[in-house]
């Protein structure tokens, strides 16, 4: 396990250097300038402005985004929202990696990720809040009253990024508002707060700020008006209302917003997904992504997606030796004429979507073809075991030390099931039914049906939601806001995680909601902490059930 020993201040002043790149920044004491002092700046230095927004997006799969200099600048798990995502399903039960020393996730595999000192609940804290401070600053850029539409169309992009950064605190520092509405999340950044004695809001209060920035995005951004898939237009606020609604039991309104973000988009066909995929910000599926330039990649012992849950890369963790894997209670679930059996190894280790694919051997030119390849050994790839994901391929190619792979933030498929589920739950189950037959059985397997797991409809529509978004980090936010118990195994020999991670946790235990980092609660004396629970030990509560795993 990795210690940091790094002071935070949760101030927009720590990141304003980040957002304007080499602009040299004069902040005021108390550490954030005020909207006068921002337009001052900006009227002064234009090129702030620019610097400012595009910096605002830079950070989200940037290597080394929480620690660019200092002791921690080469953590290998330190690359932006991507370890966020990555952590959020490696906390939950259908995703682990391997417990050895070449595991720097696996605080999150044990729950130890509570503990004030490590690094990794650190960068979960910082990152979200780093960029809230950027879009603070960058609304701040413009007077209140602006009607210039470049000015107009920045704020609403901010904003949304904003909505999106407290959606990445919110589900994870307390239950949902169902259950806990008026109990404590995370603070809020508004202007004119005094950082050093900053109180966490409600639960409520803090989806309400959420709401009212999409609200404002919805309303002041078009469709399909951006300069890339890694910048904000209406579909990714609709998309992000959508996904709030159904945090906040608005599951009509999730419905709405959910079919009006699809506006342009199809999800990806059968053919499509029968070959490793997912690591393309221009498919014609995802609505928004993040993008890894070739530039990012190439910085030095960058991680990034393609180095940990991206097994066709020639210079990653996962194909040498960390390879990324499916709990086979779940994969015991999808039907074999289901596409997306094969997106995982099976028991010997094959799987169907390899066909056509070959990978080189750098050093001696041997090739390994098909379902060769999971036991093909180079000096950068192991013997991948059961169950390893081939679900995301290699952007640059099978075996490349590129790791350039984008990364999907929001798909058009994450909308089709917000769209079931809010049918499902405001009283449209027919509908909801068509909904979830007709894209299941168009895009990924002929043969379904929606009662074919003998689950309800609502455990079925999770279970569609746990296959298809394996991976991109929904796990423990579906778990929480669904009251789900995370089940990894049934009793000895039911599981395939390693047997430290081998435990479940019950719905309502205090141990699911994060803890504030020591520099937060050092320098921020507003803040008082979560309590409650235990570190879940190997062995236990495996009665436990889930809804879809029993």
């Amino acid at each position: 396990m990795k210690l940091y020993k790094i002071s935070l201040f949760m101030l927009s002043a720590a990141l304003l250097s980040t957002a304007c790149n080499d602009i040299d920044e004069q902040v005021p004491e108390g550490g954030t300038l005020t909207r006068e002092q921002n337009q001052e700046s900006v009227a002064a230095v234009p090129e702030r402005a620019d610097a400012s927004f595009n910096g605002m997006f830079s950070m989200m799969g940037r290597p080394h985004a929480c620690w660019p200099t200092g002791g921690n600048a080469n953590r290998a798990d330190d690359f932006g929202f991507i370890s966020s995502a990555l952590s959020q399903d490696l906390e939950g039960a259908d995703m682990s990696l391997p417990n050895s020393n070449y595991n720097w996730f696996s605080t999150c595999s044990e729950l130890s990720t509570r503990n004030a000192n490590y690094a990794n609940p650190y960068m979960r804290y910082r990152i979200p809040y780093n960029q809230i401070g950027m879009a603070n600053e960058v609304i701040g850029t413009y007077p209140e009253d602006t009607t210039d539409s470049l000015a107009i169309n920045r704020i609403a992009q901010a904003r949304a990024i904003r909505a999106f950064d407290y959606m990445s605190l919110a589900p994870y520092f307390a239950f949902g508002i169902d259950r806990a509405a008026d109990e404590l999340c995370v603070p809020i950044l508004r202007e004119g707060v005094d950082y050093t004695n900053n109180p966490r809001a409600t639960v409520r209060e803090v989806w309400e700020y959420i709401v009212e920035d999409l609200n404002y995005a919805v309303d002041h951004l078009e469709f399909g008006v951006r300069t890339s898939k890694d910048r904000v237009d209406k579909n990714v606020a609709l998309a992000l209302r959508a996904r709030a609604n159904l945090c906040l039991g608005n599951y009509a309104d999730a419905a709405k917003d959910a079919d009006a973000a699809m506006t342009g988009y199809t999800p990806a066909t059968i053919a499509e997904v029968s070959k490793p995929a997912f690591c393309n910000l221009e498919d014609h599926n995802w609505i928004w992504g993040i993008n890894i330039t070739t530039e990012l990649a190439n910085i030095d012992g960058a991680p990034t997606a393609s180095s940990w849950i991206g097994s066709f890369s020639g210079d990653g963790y996962a194909a040498y030796i960390n390879p990324a894997f499916i709990n086979v209670l779940l994969y015991n679930k999808i039907s074999p004429t289901d596409v997306r059996h094969g997106w995982w190894l099976d028991e010997e280790a094959q799987s169907p979507i390899l066909e056509g694919l070959s990978w080189t051997n750098p050093k001696t030119g041997e090739v390994a073809t098909g379902n060769e390849i999971p036991g093909f050994v180079t000096d950068d790839k192991c013997a991948w075991i059961p169950y390893t994901s081939v679900k995301f391929g290699q952007k640059s190619g099978v075996g490349s030390t590129v790791d350039n792979n984008d990364f999907p933030l929001i798909r058009v498929e994450e909308m089709v099931l917000i769209k079931a589920e809010g049918l499902l739950k405001s009283g449209n189950e027919a509908e909801a039914r068509n909904v979830l037959e007709s894209f299941v059985k168009t895009y990924r397997d002929p043969s379904y049906t929606a009662s074919q797991r003998n689950l309800g409809l609502a455990d079925e529509i999770w279970f569609q939601r746990r296959v298809e978004l394996w991976g991109e980090g929904f796990f423990t936010m579906d778990a929480k806001r669904l009251n789900k118990n995370i089940v990894r195994f049934h009793g000895e020999g039911t599981s395939n995680f390693p047997d430290a991670f081998q435990f479940n946790v019950a719905a309502d235990d205090p141990w699911l909601n994060m803890r504030f980092p020591s520099t937060e609660l050092d320098n921020n004396y507003g803040v008082v902490d979560n309590r409650g629970g235990e570190i879940p030990v190997a062995g236990q509560n495996a009665n436990l059930l889930d809804g879809v795993t029993d």
